[in-house]
């Protein structure tokens, strides 16, 4: 299972939208190294002349260029590389747990050495704290696919038009030329800003590259209503990311009320919402919000 077998199923996910709500047109949207398999998915699209199938892109806390990609980047080398990508397929998965303390060591005095003083030496339970629970529920990774993201990162093929070939085509981001909203977290430790600005500037549309308070998960997880929150814009991606933040204008609040915003724009008029859920073809599977939530 690697990069050709998640484009599929992107693809496949496009085909149930479009049959089941009737549209040709759907907003493709990816999270993290999900937005790298949806920006692929896109190029696919735009390589084999059915881009017209997207409405538009949403990336967020997506890094496509790795040239300086902040720590991650400046600990490994080749051989390193080499090496887990060995470990991974030896098991035929990179264990989740692994990759969350690769995460977690990034920040270490807020990710490791807070807890360790607080709960082992002070032996104080550690406190309610929800976005937590999305740390500890980790996702094992199947070999193939952990290997073609390290290459992807080691080589930057991205970066570059046709060095990569997902499902036999291609793949060229400059030529996906439906507009784009990237957002990014400002103190993001996994996913550096700087990184994310750097993908906006690979697509070939209208890109809007938005910049959210906090890290990695709390910058997404940011509803209306938090009196914490705000968020910068640049309609002019064309500096680097410093002078590009210089410029910006800062807005508070979240920023879902400016994608919905920029989601309406590219949407068409509301229709009455179907009857019944599904299609002939497609049943239903689960009750919202599905048996791996509800089992959890």
């Amino acid at each position: 299972m690697d990069f050709d077998t998640y484009v599929r199923a992107v693809l496949e996910a496009l085909d149930a939208v479009e049959e089941i709500t009737g549209s040709h047109r759907t907003v493709l949207g990816g999270v993290c190294s999900g937005g790298i398999l949806a920006s692929m998915a896109a190029a696919y699209l735009a390589g084999t002349g059915r881009q017209d199938r997207l409405a538009a892109l949403c990336l967020a806390v997506t890094v496509i260029d790795n040239h300086d990609a902040g720590s991650v980047s400046a600990l490994v080398d080749e051989q390193l590389a080499g090496r887990a990508k060995a470990k991974s397929a030896r098991k035929g998965y990179l264990d989740g747990r692994a990759l969350a303390e690769v995460f977690a060591w990034l920040r270490p005095r807020d990710l490791v050495w807070n807890y360790w003083v607080n709960n082992y030496l002070l032996g104080k339970r550690p406190p309610a704290f929800d976005i937590l629970f999305w740390n500890s529920d980790t996702t094992r990774m199947t070999a193939a696919l952990h290997a073609d993201f390290v290459d992807l990162a080691m080589e930057n093929l991205l970066t570059r038009p046709g060095e990569l070939t997902v499902l036999g085509v291609p793949i060229d981001l400059g030529a996906v030329t439906v507009d784009s909203y990237l957002v990014a977290g400002m103190a993001d430790h996994i996913t550096p800003w700087e990184s994310c600005y750097r993908s906006a500037q690979l697509f070939g549309g209208t890109t809007r590259f938005v910049l959210s308070t906090s890290g990695h998960i709390a910058a997404l997880v940011n509803p209306p209503g938090n009196a914490k929150a705000s968020f910068h814009t640049n309609d002019d991606l064309a500096a680097d990311a410093e002078a590009w933040l210089d410029g910006t204008e800062v807005h508070p609040g979240t920023w879902w009320t400016d994608l919905g915003l920029w989601l309406d724009e590219r949407s068409g008029a509301q229709r009455p919402a179907p009857q019944t859920l599904g299609s002939h073809r497609l049943s239903v599977l689960a009750e919202a919000p599905g048996t791996y939530v509800l089992d959890k």
